[in-house]
């Protein structure tokens, strides 16, 4: 599997650790939901990046407590239709204020990649290794949106107002 962090292919620095194994001392982790919540005061404690990794069967706010202490939470999609984890990505990032890694994981498509960056995903794990190139060259393909999303970039109306100076609905 391939990693495409911020629009550029990347080994993943993450171990993905099972339930009944010993942790890594001083390494990027990735836990189950389960080990993370049996665990959580520990995990947060050790030396190390943690990351989670968050079915989306469960909701978000469980993490709200330990959000500063997580670098990565790996939200996801079971199957390319079921769509949950860009609400979770979205209530991560413009709710609960998530800055860190946002990752996408399970079947998604070269077709899905624009919007799991506007929804506030960062990094993806592709399956097909032909997708990994496609997916790195997307980032760039937009340069101007209209709605406005949890990835940061202004739309069109917003920055027309902005340059300009003007009230627009949006602002007024």
């Amino acid at each position: 599997m391939q990693l495409v962090e911020n629009g550029k292919l990347v080994e993943d620095r993450y171990v993905h650790v099972d339930d009944d194994a010993p942790l890594p001392d001083r390494l990027p982790v990735i836990v189950s939901a389960k080990r993370f919540l049996a665990e959580a005061d520990a995990l947060v404690s050790r030396d190390g990046s943690l990351g989670v990794s968050w079915p989306n069967d469960r909701r978000v706010n469980e993490l709200k407590p330990w959000l500063g202490h997580l670098a990565l939470i790996a939200l996801n999609f079971p199957k390319f239709r079921d769509g949950r984890a860009y609400s979770q990505a979205r209530q991560l990032r413009e709710t609960l204020g998530f800055r860190g890694t946002l990752r996408a994981t399970g079947d998604i498509l070269r077709d899905q990649f624009g919007f799991l960056v506007r929804a506030g995903f960062d990094s993806f794990a592709v399956k097909k290794t032909a997708d990994a190139p496609a997916f790195a060259a997307s980032v760039a393909r937009f340069s101007v949106v209209y709605q406005p999303s949890a990835d940061g970039r202004l739309s069109a109306l917003r920055r027309r107002s902005q340059s300009a100076g003007a009230k627009t609905p949006e602002t007024v």
